[in-house]
């Protein structure tokens, strides 16, 4: 191995251990305890060496967000491909993308709430995002009939964030939402 190539994997280390370690600490106490000082202290290295990686907190937060994207992707295919028929898969795959939000508020934030600078909706925005997107596209598709696509599951996952977003923040209650869920899914697969 070259020194070239060991020194690029100790580098991209170092850069998983920023992200890994930001994601700990903000699901543990929340976005505001994620400074680079802290960070800095959590994986014992000066705050230079993080300012190497990443400009700042903001960028930490959208590589932790891109991160999160490929996860939900996995979660969100996991639950779509295991589906026996369509109206199942999405069904599946809304109670996946609910519990993915339900299990980490930390990441789900940096991934949808918290403003970061990825491209969204655009060709530019990084392959993470596009494939958990590709993955509620997927489960939106049998049931689309004559309407746009695109169109289609943006409406679907706005429904699904909203009405987790709504509810996390307790202005829906809780108790309602299997009910609420039944009746955004009873919408979309007629």
């Amino acid at each position: 191995m070259s020194i070239q190539a060991r020194r690029e994997r100790e580098r991209a280390e170092r850069e998983q251990l920023i992200i890994t370690a930001a994601r700990e600490l903000a699901e543990s106490e929340g976005w505001d305890a994620v400074t680079t000082r802290r960070l800095a202290t959590e994986i014992e290295y000066s705050q230079p060496v993080l300012y190497s990686h990443f400009k700042g907190k903001d960028a930490i937060m959208a590589a932790v967000a891109v991160e999160g994207f490929a996860d939900l992707g996995a979660e969100l295919r996991a639950a779509r491909t295991s589906a026996p028929d369509a109206r199942q898969a999405l069904a599946d795959v809304a109670a996946a993308y609910a519990e993915f939000a339900g299990k980490r508020p930390a990441l789900y934030d940096a991934m949808f709430t918290h403003a970061v600078d990825l491209p969204f909706a655009t060709a530019a925005a990084p392959p993470a995002l596009w494939d958990a997107f590709g993955e509620l596209r997927e489960a939106v598709r049998p049931l689309a009939r004559d309407d746009d696509l695109e169109t289609l599951t943006e409406t679907f996952w706005s429904g699904l964030h909203g009405l987790l977003t709504l509810m996390r923040n307790g202005r829906l209650r809780r108790e309602e939402h299997e009910r609420r869920l039944a009746l955004l899914l009873s919408r979309f697969s007629r």
